[in-house]
């Protein structure tokens, strides 16, 4: 035992790199080394003679392999000393920047409305974008005959044959949330509910998905005026212009009443939309009074409550602040295309001021 000692504890010794280390390591204690071959000749000795030869070996083997883990330790911080004198590092030199990826212009846009209209008060309703027949027209006073109702315009989910209930729907607009932030809250109530949408279209200014913020309101005493200073305030504050003019023109919408179109006055120079001042007028967004039918279908009495709703396009907004002007740039472009808008898609996003260049 002691010359199978002398021998690898001078070989370890000897070894001069890992590879030579690993060549004395195998044959020591590989498959085929000397001392595992002594080890498989243990079950043919005599019981005595095995346990005093089998106790010899493992620590021999034991000892061996201290021996080789502490070499190659050795040989590791020899390597790391002759490195570390043929190379230098500047540890003063600044570190490499990592590219970092910015959040999506809609995704930026629906976190700066909710900051203003936090500001105003309103908090942040969520609800399933694949709603109930009931939820998405029903309750709203959207009547069976009304066109929304139809293939054309509505994604239907299938039912099974023979299964004659009301279908579900991909919802077609953010209302529902309200009916249903109305059912659990009651009033008076101040809310907004941006999400996804979904409507068979598609065109420059279409997606068949596409993003809504809609709000509501509703106290005893909210007027078409608490209306226009609310959106006059939220266009302001977004557009980040100073003055704002908006002008209501009546409309119909199912669920509201009166209904009104509203539209801000803009003008073009030099090719760019500018909003807020100017001789011509853009339709941003539809809004109203609530009709009573929608207040007491959420279970509000229409007789002590009243309140007004808007809703607009959350891709339209974002293209008129920052002046693109495909719909599909948000869904199908690379991110070429968003950089060309001021979306650096490697830079962190500032909220505050946003992404233009």
């Amino acid at each position: 035992m002691d010359t199978l000692r002398n021998k690898f504890i001078a070989a370890i010794a000897g070894a001069s790199d890992e590879a030579a280390l690993e060549e004395v390591r195998l044959s020591a204690l590989g498959k085929k080394g000397e001392i595992s071959a002594l080890m498989g000749g243990l079950g043919k000795m005599e019981p005595e003679a095995r346990k005093a030869a089998g106790a010899s070996l493992n620590v021999l083997r034991d000892e061996i392999d201290a021996a080789l883990r502490g070499r190659k330790a050795g040989l590791a911080d020899a390597a790391l000393d002759a490195r570390l004198k043929s190379e230098w590092l500047d540890v003063t030199l600044p570190g490499r920047p990592r590219p970092a990826g910015t959040i999506h212009p809609v995704s930026q846009v629906m976190d700066e409305l909710t900051a203003i209209f936090a500001d105003m008060g309103f908090s942040v309703a969520e609800g399933p974008q694949i709603e109930s027949d009931w939820f998405n027209f029903d309750a709203l006073n959207i009547p069976p005959e009304h066109p929304a109702r139809q293939e054309h315009d509505t994604f239907f989910m299938h039912r099974a044959e023979g299964d004659d209930r009301p279908p579900h729907v991909l919802r077609t607009h953010t209302s529902p949330v309200q009916i249903r932030a109305l059912q659990a809250q009651g009033a008076p109530i101040r809310v907004i509910a941006p999400g996804r949408v979904y409507r068979m279209d598609m065109d420059q200014t279409h997606t068949p998905m596409f993003h809504q913020v809609e709000g509501l309101a509703i106290d005893r005493n909210v007027t078409m005026a608490n209306l226009k200073w609310c959106l006059e305030e939220f266009c302001r504050a977004f557009f980040e212009v100073d003055e704002v003019e908006l002008r209501f023109r009546a409309s119909h919408f199912p669920f509201t009443e009166p209904s009104a179109e509203v539209d801000i006055r803009y003008s073009v120079q030099n090719g760019q939309i500018k909003l807020g001042q100017g001789d011509k007028w853009m339709e941003i967004l539809g809004s109203g009074m609530v009709h009573p039918k929608v207040l007491a279908a959420a279970g509000v009495n229409p007789d002590e409550w009243q309140g007004f709703a808007f809703g607009m396009g959350i891709d339209r907004i974002a293209m008129l602040k920052y002046g693109i002007p495909d719909l599909r740039a948000f869904f199908e472009a690379d991110l070429r295309w968003l950089r060309h808008y001021g979306f650096a898609a490697l830079d962190m996003p500032d909220l505050a001021r946003g992404l233009r260049g």
